[in-house]
C-alpha cells in the first residue's frame, strides 16, 4: 500500500432498495415470539441465533463467531402493505406535486425541461450543491401546473398532513391516498426526470421511499439483559419490531382471509403508526409508542439525536478510563499547583512505569505491596503484551523477581505524579489545569483556596474530576503548558486571574497596618508558617521591643531590586492621597523591596486586578516567582487572620441614634424632593427629556433623588462605622462585599426596582390594592424605608422579594443563553488553528486571519492586552539613568 494520502473526494447518499434489504439480510423473521419454553431463541423470530450471538459462550450460526467478534447480521421483515417512511414523507410531498399522477413525467413543457438540464450541467461541475438549489426552483414552478404538459390530463392538489398521511384534492373533497397508490405513482417517474428533481435514480428510486421491506437490525444493536429476578428484559427497538411483526401478521392474515376493507385499512394503519414510530417515537401529531411502565420507547430517531444520543453523547464526548471524581475541600498548606487526592483513589488510578535498570528495585518493591499497600502497583504488563493481576498473585516476591527490563508495572498514583484537573462546567481554558499529587487521608480532593478562581469552585458539595495522563509524552506537555502557574495569567484580559480572594486580602489589609506590631514569638512564627528559609531582618523598634512591622514581614518575600507605586482599595477616591500623605495609609510604595508605605488590599495583591504588585512581580520576575509568593507570603496573611481574629455580628452594622436620626432627615428630605417632582409632572411643568415622555422623564428623576438619597444615607452610616470596624474593612479592601450591602443593612435598603424601573405591576393602576389609584409616592411603588438590621414591614419585605425574584430568574435565563451561545461558537471555530506562518486557518487551509487576533499577541503574554507599556519602559529608564 503507497504512503500517499488518500482523499474523500465525497460522501453519497442512498436509500435500500428492497431487493438489496433482502441481499444484505440472512434471514427473513416470520414470528413475533422471541424465546421457547427453554428460553432459547425461537428460528425464525426476532432473536435468532442467524442475526447474531449476544449471550456470553454462545456462537453465531452465520459467521461463527463468538459475541465479542460477531459483529451482527440483518434480517428483514416482508411487510403485508407498503407503508411511509416518515422520514421521506416531506420528499414524496413534493414529487407528487412535481409530477403527472398518470404519466409520471416533471409537469414542465419539453423546452422548459432542456434549459433546466443546460443550466444545471453548467454549474453542476463547479459547485455541486447548487443541483438541490435548481431542483427546488423546479419543484416549486412544476406544481403550479394544473394540466400535464406531455399528456394533457389533469392534475389535483397534494396535500401532505403530517406526518405521514397524503390526500389528493378531488370536485368530491379531499381523497386519501394509500402507501399502494403513492408507490405507484413514484414507480412511474423516468430516470431521467429524476435527475432533474435532485435525485440519482441508480441510488435512490423514490419508490424505495415507500416501504415494503422493513431492514430488522441485529441483536447486537438491541440486545436484551437479564434483571437480578431472572427475568429477561428487551430492548425498546425490540418491542417496536415484536409490534411490527404481530400488526403485520395479522393483516395478512386478514387480506388472506378475505376480510372486510375497513379492517383491513385499521391494521394496515396500525402498521403504518408501529413503521413509523420504530423510525423516530417524536412524530409531532403522533402519540408516542410507549412501555408498560408509561415510559415513551426510545427508537432509532432519539438514539442518535440531542446531547444524550450516539453523536453528542457517545462519539463527540464519552466516559474514559483513568480518572476520578469526588468532592473538593480547602487545604492552604498546599501549593498551588498541588492536589491533594485520597489514598483510596492513589490505589485506583494507575500509573504505567517502564521497568529500567535504574528504577527496577523501586518497581520490585511496588509489586510486593500489591494492589492493597500503598505505594504499591495493581498490574504487571509483559513485552507479549499479556497482563498479570496482582490481586489475584500470592507469592508477590517471586513475581517481582521476574521483572526485567522491557516490562511495565501499572503503579499506584504517587506524590510528584502530573495529573490534569477540572470542574465543569469547563468555560475557560483554565477550567482544567496540571497538578502535582500529594496524596492525603480521607476522602476528598484538597486544593488551595487561591486556585478556586480559575475553576470557579467553592467547598459546598462541589466535586471534581482527576485524570491521569498515560505516557511520557502526555506527561511532559501538562508538565510544560498546562501547571497551574502557567495559567496565573489569563488569555481574557492579559492580568494575573489567580490572587487574594476574601481571607487573604483581610489578613493582607490587617498584617500591613501601621499598627501590626510583632515580637520576636510572633514574628517568626508567621515567617516559619510562611515556609521563610531566610533570616529575621532587623526590627524597626528596639526599645520598647524588638518588635517588628507587618510591612518588614512582607517585604522578606518581594524580590530585592522590586520598585512600585501604587495605590490602595482603601485610599479615598476624593481628597489627600499621594507620596506625602495618605488618608487610611493608601499610597502604596516599594523601593528596593521594601514596602515603605501603604496597605496590601484587593488593589495590591487582588485576584482579576491590573497593575497589582502581583500582577508586576509576573511581569518583572515571571509566573514562578508569583508562584513562590502564593505558596509563601500568601499564606501568611491567612496565618495573620487567624492570629488576629476576624469576625463580624449583628454590633457591626448598628449605628448611633443620631446616624439614625440623620439617616431619616436624609430621606424625609428625598421624599418631599419626589412629591414637589409629582406636583410639577401633574400641573404640567414638568419638562421632559430628549427622547422621553413626560411620565418616563418624571420616573427617571424620582429614581435619581432615591439613588442619591441612598448613597448620602451610606456615606453617613460609614463615617460612624468607621475603618475599624470589621464589616468596613471587609467592603473597603475589596475582600467581601460592598459599602451598598451596608447601606441597606445599617441605614436603608432603597429603591426596589424590575427591568430598571420602580414596580409598577400589581393591581390596577397601583401596586398594592391599599394605595391610592394612580398614586406615585416612594413608599407606593417600592422604596424601602427600612434598613435590614431594623427589619422590614410586610409591604416592603414584598417589593423587596419581587426584584429579588428578578435576579434569580435573570441568572438561570442567562446560564441557559450563554451555554447555548457557547455551543454555537464552538461548533462554528472548532477547527481554527494558527499555523506555523502566524495565520489563522481552518481545517481546509483558508486563512481566517493574516495574524492571530489581527496584531499577532498572546493576551496573557501581553501587557493588560498592550504588546508593550511603552510608559512604563521609558519611566524605567530615566530612573537607571537617575541612578546611574
Amino acid at each position: 500500500m503507497s504512503n500517499s494520502h488518500k482523499i474523500v473526494a465525497g460522501v453519497k447518499f442512498g436509500i435500500l432498495s428492497p431487493d438489496l434489504i433482502r441481499k444484505i439480510s440472512v434471514m427473513r423473521v416470520e414470528t413475533s415470539e422471541l424465546y421457547d419454553e427453554e428460553g432459547l431463541p425461537i428460528p425464525g423470530g426476532l432473536m435468532d441465533r442467524r442475526l447474531g450471538s449476544i449471550e456470553p459462550g454462545t456462537t453465531c450460526q452465520t459467521c461463527g463467531n463468538r459475541a465479542v467478534n460477531c459483529p451482527g447480521h440483518f434480517g428483514y421483515i416482508e411487510l403485508a402493505r407498503p407503508v411511509i417512511h416518515p422520514e421521506f414523507s416531506p420528499y414524496i410531498a413534493n414529487l407528487l406535486k412535481a409530477t403527472c399522477r398518470y404519466c409520471g413525467r416533471v409537469k414542465l413543457p419539453q423546452d422548459r425541461i432542456e434549459t433546466w438540464k443546460k443550466r444545471i450541467n453548467a454549474v453542476a461541475k463547479h459547485w455541486p450543491p447548487l443541483k438541490y438549489k435548481y431542483a427546488q426552483a423546479i419543484i416549486k414552478e412544476a406544481s403550479k401546473v394544473q394540466k400535464c404538459p406531455h399528456c394533457g390530463s389533469p392534475q389535483y392538489k397534494i396535500k401532505l398532513e403530517k406526518p405521514y398521511t397524503f390526500y389528493e384534492e378531488r370536485e368530491g373533497g379531499l381523497i386519501k391516498l394509500t402507501p399502494l397508490e403513492i408507490r405507484e405513482r413514484l414507480e412511474r417517474i423516468p430516470d431521467q426526470d429524476l435527475e432533474l428533481l435532485g435525485l440519482d435514480p441508480k441510488e435512490a428510486r423514490p419508490e424505495w421511499m415507500v416501504l415494503r421491506v422493513l431492514p430488522v437490525v441485529p441483536p447486537s444493536v438491541r440486545p436484551s439483559i437479564t434483571l437480578e429476578s431472572g427475568d429477561r428484559s428487551e430492548d425498546d427497538l425490540t418491542h417496536k419490531l415484536v409490534d411490527i411483526v404481530r400488526v403485520n401478521q395479522r393483516l395478512k392474515e386478514s387480506i388472506e382471509a378475505g376480510s372486510p376493507p375497513l379492517i383491513i385499512e385499521d391494521l394496515w394503519g396500525l402498521l403504518q403508526y408501529h413503521v413509523a414510530t420504530y423510525f423516530n417515537n417524536e412524530l409531532p401529531g403522533v402519540p408516542a409508542a410507549k412501555h408498560r411502565s408509561g415510559r415513551p420507547l426510545r427508537t432509532l430517531a432519539q438514539r442518535l439525536k440531542g446531547k444524550e444520543g450516539r453523536f453528542r453523547g457517545s462519539l463527540a464526548g464519552k466516559r474514559v478510563d483513568f480518572s476520578a471524581r469526588t468532592v473538593v475541600s480547602p487545604d492552604p498548606n498546599l501549593s498551588i499547583n498541588e492536589v491533594g487526592v485520597p489514598e483510596d483513589v492513589a490505589k485506583v488510578l494507575t500509573v504505567p512505569e517502564k521497568v529500567t535498570s535504574w528504577n527496577i528495585e523501586k518497581l520490585r518493591r511496588l509489586v510486593i505491596n500489591g494492589p492493597e499497600k500503598w505505594p504499591g502497583a495493581n498490574y504487571i504488563i509483559r513485552p507479549d503484551g499479556s497482563r498479570i493481576d496482582l490481586r489475584y498473585v500470592k507469592h508477590r516476591e517471586e513475581v517481582a523477581q521476574t521483572l526485567k527490563p522491557g516490562f511495565i508495572v501499572e503503579r499506584h498514583l504517587q506524590d510528584g505524579d502530573v495529573v490534569l484537573f477540572n470542574r465543569q462546567p469547563s468555560l475557560h481554558r483554565m477550567s482544567i489545569m496540571a497538578h502535582i499529587v500529594k496524596v492525603l487521608p480521607y476522602k476528598s480532593f484538597r486544593l488551595n483556596l487561591l486556585v478556586t478562581i480559575p475553576y470557579n469552585a467553592d467547598f459546598d458539595g462541589d466535586e471534581m474530576n482527576l485524570h491521569v495522563p498515560q505516557n511520557e509524552e502526555a506527561r511532559a506537555e501538562a508538565r510544560t503548558l498546562m501547571l497551574v502557574q502557567e495559567h496565573i495569567m489569563t488569555p481574557r484580559y492579559g492580568a494575573p486571574i489567580i490572587g487574594a480572594i476574601h481571607d487573604y486580602i483581610t489578613g493582607a489589609y490587617l498584617l500591613t497596618r501601621k499598627d501590626s506590631l510583632f515580637d520576636k514569638h510572633k514574628a517568626t512564627t508567621l515567617l516559619y508558617n510562611a515556609n521563610y528559609k531566610g533570616s529575621l531582618p532587623e526590627p524597626a523598634i528596639l526599645k520598647p521591643g524588638p518588635y517588628w512591622t507587618g510591612k518588614q514581614l512582607v517585604s522578606v518575600f518581594l524580590p530585592p531590586d522590586m520598585d512600585y507605586v501604587g495605590r490602595a482599595a482603601v485610599a479615598p477616591s476624593s481628597g489627600k492621597c499621594d507620596q506625602e500623605f495618605c488618608e487610611n495609609d493608601g499610597y502604596i510604595l516599594i523601593k528596593n523591596g521594601k514596602l515603605l508605605l501603604g496597605v496590601f488590599d484587593k488593589q495590591a495583591i487582588g485576584a482579576e486586578k491590573h497593575g497589582t504588585v502581583l500582577h508586576e512581580i509576573i511581569r518583572e520576575y515571571g509566573v514562578g516567582k508569583a508562584k513562590e509568593i502564593m505558596d509563601g507570603l500568601y499564606k501568611m496573611f491567612i496565618i495573620y487572620l487567624d492570629m488576629h481574629g476576624f469576625t463580624m455580628g449583628v454590633d457591626s452594622i448598628e449605628i448611633p441614634d443620631e446616624a439614625q436620626r440623620d439617616i431619616e432627615k436624609v430621606l424625609r428630605e428625598a421624599e418631599q424632593r419626589v412629591m414637589e417632582l409629582i406636583e410639577q409632572y401633574k400641573r404640567g411643568e414638568l419638562q421632559p427629556m430628549p427622547g422621553k415622555t413626560r411620565k418616563e422623564t418624571l420616573e427617571d428623576l424620582i429614581m435619581n433623588v432615591l439613588a442619591e438619597a441612598r448613597s448620602r444615607a451610606g456615606e453617613i452610616a460609614g463615617a460612624y462605622l468607621g475603618l475599624m470596624n470589621h464589616a468596613v474593612i471587609m467592603a473597603r479592601t475589596g475582600a467581601r462585599g460592598s459599602m451598598l450591602n451596608l447601606t441597606q443593612m445599617a441605614a436603608t435598603v432603597g429603591q426596589q426596582s424590575v427591568r430598571g424601573k420602580r414596580i409598577e405591576r400589581g393591581f390596577t393602576e397601583r401596586t398594592l390594592s391599599h394605595f391610592d389609584k394612580g398614586e406615585l409616592s416612594p413608599a407606593s411603588k417600592g422604596f424601602v424605608y427600612s434598613s435590614f438590621r431594623r427589619g422590614l414591614s410586610p409591604v416592603e419585605f414584598f417589593f423587596h422579594a419581587i426584584s429579588g425574584r428578578e435576579g434569580l430568574v435573570d441568572t438561570a435565563v442567562r446560564t441557559a443563553q450563554s451555554g447555548y451561545m457557547y455551543r454555537r461558537l464552538q461548533s462554528a471555530i472548532q477547527d481554527f488553528y494558527v499555523a506555523y506562518d502566524g495565520t489563522v486557518r481552518n481545517s481546509e487551509g483558508m486563512i481566517i486571519q493574516f495574524r492571530y487576533g489581527e496584531d499577532g499577541v498572546d493576551p496573557a503574554r501581553s501587557d493588560h492586552g498592550k504588546p508593550v507599556d511603552v510608559e512604563k519602559l521609558v519611566k524605567k529608564i530615566i530612573a537607571l539613568r537617575g541612578e546611574a
